[in-house]
């Protein structure tokens, strides 16, 4: 059964708030055309270090936005020399160390992380997603239910949505239905919640409610090889033949480096 990606939209979405909370939370802090950052001499030490280091991790999250890794990896080390507790730094450079295919550097660097700011609901549902997306499953809920235990966090359908989809994983099918639903009662159109009902019901044999959300999952976001996977799967157990083929057609078009796989 084809797996959604579910921690790279996690994180995703941490990255882009990087470039917002950096933006946003040093008022001393003023761009001119070159985008340097100008520091009154009035400032101390440690305020211009924590704002040197908010701006380099804005670019960086940039940078990796654009596939740049090397110039991502160069400007978050450098954050992290200004600023060695920075959980979003360390969220950052253990993306980046995922992508390049780094698991364990990037494992120990999410949960520093989340060591680091157990009060942050988004760093503590990047980690849980982390551990999911890397074959621990069950380990990963506990996760997920600490970070819709923190006071502060402001996008607990994440949460919801990532645990759902990793307790379908580790095969326990009503905890997924119950975080699934309240994902889906909180942001109706959210992607991996979506996904994952669609699998839920396909494997409890349910395929008109699976086509259902699987449609509803295409029209949400953009559709990955996954779910027109599963939406292939789905209308074959249907008896819809042309359908199921037409999604096998949209893989071949819309990811023609994997189609085969």
């Amino acid at each position: 059964m084809p797996r959604p990606d579910r921690f790279w939209l996690a994180l995703l979405a941490a990255v882009l708030a990087l470039s917002v909370t950096a933006c946003k939370s040093q008022p001393k802090a003023k761009l001119g055309p070159s985008q340097a950052t100008v520091y009154s001499v009035r400032d101390p030490e440690g305020v211009r270090r924590q704002v040197r280091a908010a701006d380099l991790l804005a670019l960086a999250a940039r940078d990796m936005q654009s596939g740049n890794l090397d110039a991502a990896e160069r400007k978050t080390r450098d954050a992290i020399k200004l600023a060695p507790a920075d959980p979003d730094a360390l969220v950052l450079l253990a993306g980046i160390d995922d992508q390049r295919g780094r698991t364990r550097q990037a494992g120990e660097g999410f949960r520093r992380a989340a060591e680091l700011a157990p009060q942050r609901g988004d760093v503590l549902n990047n980690y849980g997603a982390w551990l999911c997306q890397n074959g621990q499953a069950a380990e990963s809920l506990a996760w997920f239910d600490r970070a819709l235990q923190a006071r502060s966090y402001t996008t607990p359908a994440e949460a919801q949505a990532n645990g759902g989809s990793c307790a379908l994983d580790a095969g326990q099918l009503d905890r997924a239905e119950r975080n699934l639903r309240a994902a889906l009662s909180q942001v109706p159109g959210n992607p991996v919640a979506l996904e994952a009902m669609a699998q839920l019901s396909f494997r409890r044999g349910q395929f008109m409610e699976a086509r259902a959300f699987a449609e509803r999952r295409i029209a949400a976001a953009p559709a990955t090889r996954s779910v027109l996977q599963l939406a292939s799967q789905i209308e074959a157990r249907l008896g819809d033949q042309a359908a199921s083929d037409r999604y096998l057609q949209r893989i071949r078009q819309e990811f023609p480096q994997d189609a085969g796989s």
